[in-house]
């Protein structure tokens, strides 16, 4: 009994092991059938760990050359279209609303004011036509060395016995037969600057003081010198425009809020501090009536300009404002003339046309080729885009007077140049994204 016993475990064991390498056959079997019907998922995009901070993220697939090409010669004609629109609509207004200052102040030549901005104009076409063919990112080189040549030249400025004054500000060089701005090209540089910071600290945008340094002494510096030169509006451009780089790059919520919220306060202590500037918020732009001929005269004359022009306009070439009545109706309040002349039609006809603007420099800064054009073209698109709020909300009363030209309209060598090179920066942006793929340093998208 014990052998037979022995003999029937045996033959148990025997069968129990040939059941089991059945059973892993099968299920191996099995395995194989699954990994052949099962699709295998794609490699983990190697640029999303880059590319994770952008609000403005790149499309998400890889589009062929032809439709890159056909996507750039799409947003190069909506912004040379709308941008090329308000330089023509901005010479024949100046010529307009120019016209009786330049005869009064140029013997009698009513023409001057055009002629100078017909030669601007020139220059900076033929300025932007060269950028725009160049590779977006020698502005990482260039930048920082605009930046520093306008903050000297900014110093110079703000002093009495060097700077020219105007209006309160001390914001001009006089050079004999050019007068330049050296905050316009700050805003430039600040730009090519900022942009160059933030993709380099790509991977470090959550840690506060990998965001703030050198980003936030180097801002600070520009603003000081901008305050130097009792120049509050062009100083809240260039804060504007780093905070719209910055969300444009997706750093926290919280950290942007307390920027915007730091440059605020700073901003009505600013406008506290300063009898000039108090007068300009609490009296000019929040009571303007109450002393209609002292501090509120430019923005009530303003706003009767563009209440005459009613829906068609007066006509172009008959403003009566500009007749000594509308103080800077060729620069800074040209739009009220534009109101006046051309009606609401043609003051919304402007609006729409900045905003067709924005949005092809949106289009270009979301098809990019990598984080730093994309940072540059929201820098660019941002600074335009804050300045011509700011000076179209001032003179229809939304905003208060800042002394902000209407960027490509309002008259002024330095500011139409300085901002035609940006339209410029923003078409080289958009060239890049439609040439083929190069093997170059840092040519991969989300770099």
């Amino acid at each position: 009994m014990p052998v037979a016993e022995r003999t029937q475990g045996a033959s148990r064991a025997k069968s129990s092991t040939t059941a089991k390498a059945k059973t892993s056959k099968a299920e191996a079997a099995n395995a194989t059938t699954t990994d052949a019907t099962t699709p295998k998922r794609p490699p983990a995009d190697t640029t999303s760990g880059l590319a994770r901070h952008l609000r403005l993220v790149p499309a998400p697939h890889r589009r062929g050359a032809a439709e890159a090409k056909r996507v750039a010669r799409r947003d190069l004609a909506l912004l040379g279209g709308s941008a090329g629109a308000l330089t023509v609509v901005g010479l024949v207004m100046v010529l307009s609303a120019g016209s009786v200052s330049a005869a009064q102040g140029y013997g009698g030549n009513s023409f001057w004011y055009f002629q100078r901005q017909v030669l601007y104009a020139g220059l900076g076409i033929g300025a932007a036509i060269v950028v725009a063919r160049l590779s977006p990112r020698i502005w990482k080189h260039l930048g920082i060395w605009i930046l520093a040549g306008a903050t000297v030249l900014m110093a110079i400025a703000a002093r009495p016995t060097s700077g020219t004054s105007l209006y309160g500000a001390s914001r001009w060089i006089d050079l004999g037969p050019v007068t330049i701005q050296p905050s316009e090209f700050a805003k430039l540089g600040l730009v090519a600057v900022a942009a160059t910071i933030l993709t380099n600290k790509w991977s470090k945008l959550d840690e506060p003081m990998q965001l703030l340094m050198p980003l936030g002494p180097i801002v600070l510096l520009v603003g000081l010198l901008g305050i130097a030169q009792r120049d509050l509006g062009t100083t809240l451009i260039l804060g504007g425009l780093v905070l719209v780089m910055l969300f444009t790059a997706g750093i926290r919520m919280r950290y942007l809020l307390f920027a915007a919220g730091a440059g605020v306060l700073g901003a009505m202590v600013l406008i506290v501090g300063e009898t000039y500037r108090r007068t300009r918020f609490f009296d000019a732009w929040l009571n303007p009536w109450a002393d209609r001929q002292g501090n509120g005269y430019q923005l009530i004359q303003g706003l009767i300009a563009i209440g005459s022009g009613g829906w068609l306009g007066t006509g172009l070439g008959t403003s009566r404002a500009k007749w000594d009545f509308l103080p800077n109706a060729h620069s800074d309040f040209i739009y009220a003339v534009i109101g006046e002349e051309l009606g609401l039609l043609g003051a919304l006809a402007v609006l729409i046309a900045f905003g067709v603007l924005i949005y092809a420099g949106v289009r270009i800064a979301l098809h990019a080729r990598g984080t730093f054009e994309r940072l540059l073209a929201a820098g660019v698109i941002g600074w335009i885009g804050l300045q011509a709020i700011v000076n179209m909300g001032a003179v229809t009363g939304l905003l208060p007077i800042t002394g902000v030209p209407l960027p490509l309209v309002s008259f002024g060598g330095t500011a139409l140049v300085v901002t035609l090179v940006g339209v410029g920066m923003l078409a080289s942006v958009a060239r890049d994204a439609a040439t083929p793929a190069r093997t170059r340093r840092g040519s991969a998208p989300g770099r």
